[in-house]
């Protein structure tokens, strides 16, 4: 077992960390008194916290969400949600509270209350939206660029994705306008105090995940959409069944004869998403340390499971 962590995870969690952080502002100081749910358990812990007139609070509603879907997410999925996905989750919703000064002994900060976050509430209600839905996305972007996760319906949709082999994009959208869903009614019947009906709320809420999810493919896939892999190794048969196992990416074996020592044997070639290779480099590291690996930018892929950049 490892006693202290690489520069390169050191990074990685500074970098959780941020995304968390940034994550949990838009949450906590423009969404909640907006009442705009982002969906996933953000969403459910908004609702929560609109059913109980603000007793439980909303990060420790997250939370306390997260904690079994995270034990599950363990127990289904192995350890790709690990340590990390704990960390990220524990993060965003400690941050939440954090903001909103609802931890004990913070109860001064109340980010919520400023006067810019009134002036936009009662002033540019959309432009708030905006603001919310652009930190959301780009503290999940910074989040899942460094192989991160806050839990949530990503475990739920990984889970699904595993058991009948959906899409796993789609699975978390039908979720999340479930959770807006589920909100709304909150809302409804709890008769809140609010300029705006139910129904024009719940429209925001789809806005907010379009502008969110945009800003989340900015971060993660920058200018280049996907990478393309070359893989020389003795096990190329056991590294491609885990890429097409764990990554569920099709994977080429290509016929070589390395000339340096004349042995013949198979290349493997996919292509993955930035988000996914990350995994892809742990997957060959954990089967062959020694293997050799060429990566290169790919800027359009046309084809199942990727999305043709414009």
């Amino acid at each position: 077992m490892k006693k202290f962590l690489r520069k390169s995870e050191v990074k990685e969690y500074l970098a959780i960390t941020i995304g968390a952080i940034i994550m949990s502002l838009g949450i906590g100081v423009f969404l909640v008194d907006a009442k705009v749910v982002p969906g996933g358990v953000s969403g459910i812990g908004m609702a929560i916290y609109y059913l109980t007139d603000g007793a439980v609070s909303v990060g420790l509603s997250v939370w306390i969400l997260n904690v079994p879907l995270y034990i599950w997410g363990v127990k289904v999925l192995g350890k790709r949600f690990g340590i990390r996905t704990f960390y990220g989750f524990s993060i965003n919703a400690a941050f939440i509270d954090f903001f909103r000064g609802d931890i004990p002994g913070f109860g001064f900060i109340r980010l919520q209350d400023s006067q810019t976050v009134h002036n936009l509430l009662e002033n540019d209600f959309l432009f708030l939206i905006i603001i919310g839905g652009a930190l959301l996305g780009l503290g999940l972007g910074i989040v899942f660029k460094y192989q991160g996760t806050t839990g949530g319906t990503d475990i739920i949709a990984a889970i699904i994705h595993k058991k009948y082999h959906t899409k796993q994009g789609m699975t978390i959208l039908i979720l999340d306008v479930i959770v807006i869903l589920i909100a709304g009614i909150a809302i409804e019947y709890k008769s809140l105090p609010m300029d705006k009906p139910t129904l024009l709320l719940m429209l925001y809420a789809l806005f907010l995940g379009i502008v969110s999810s945009r800003i989340i493919d900015i971060i993660i896939d920058g200018f280049d959409y996907a990478r393309q892999a070359y893989i020389v190794s003795d096990k190329s048969t056991e590294i491609a069944n885990r890429i097409i196992k764990d990554l569920s990416r099709g994977a080429t074996a290509i016929k070589t004869r390395g000339l340096y020592k004349n042995i013949d044997r198979e290349m493997i070639t996919t292509i993955v998403t930035l988000k996914e290779l990350g995994k892809l480099t742990e997957i060959i590291k954990e089967i062959d340390p020694n293997a050799f690996v060429v990566i290169n930018n790919v800027h359009e892929v046309l084809g199942e499971g990727f999305r043709r950049r414009i």
